[in-house]
């Protein structure tokens, strides 16, 4: 039987929080399954809010209440949560220090995570994407 977990990168989780392109996608993933973050995802949300706010995509006021949903969905367990651990970051050092791919930091930490706990990744970033092929991980590309 299939992991009933999928990983949510940054870029497939925050559809779930404001209606964009891939918001269908992402919420029909979401009623199937068990979405698995990190705190990573925690910090990146956190960045893209303050993005949104800083680019005038959203108001202080939209951002507040969409960073309190999130973090409500936090303290009501939404998510299953899995630690970043030591292991990650050697595993996605070895992965940029390769330049095989034309992954980000960051991307290579949620690659590393998803990889380690056996989950596949899903991902609205088509260089996360085609990285996780790569190396071998399992992904679900959410194409807008």
């Amino acid at each position: 039987m299939a992991d009933p977990r999928l990983y949510f990168d940054t870029s497939a989780l925050l559809p779930l929080y404001r209606q964009e392109q891939l918001t269908a996608q992402a919420e029909q993933i979401q009623n199937e399954v068990t979405l698995v973050i990190s705190a990573l995802t925690e910090v990146e949300v956190a960045s893209a809010l303050a993005r949104w706010v800083r680019m005038g995509e959203l108001t202080g006021e939209q951002a507040e209440l969409l960073e309190t949903t999130f973090s409500e969905d936090l303290r009501l367990d939404v998510f299953e949560r899995v630690a970043l651990e030591d292991r990650h970051y050697w595993q996605a050092r070895h992965w940029l220090l390769g330049r095989k791919t034309a992954l980000r930091t960051l991307d290579a930490l949620h690659l590393a995570c998803a990889v380690e706990y056996n989950l596949m990744i899903v991902t609205a970033d088509k260089v996360l994407a085609d990285a996780a092929a790569l190396v071998g991980g399992r992904v679900r590309f959410l194409r807008g």
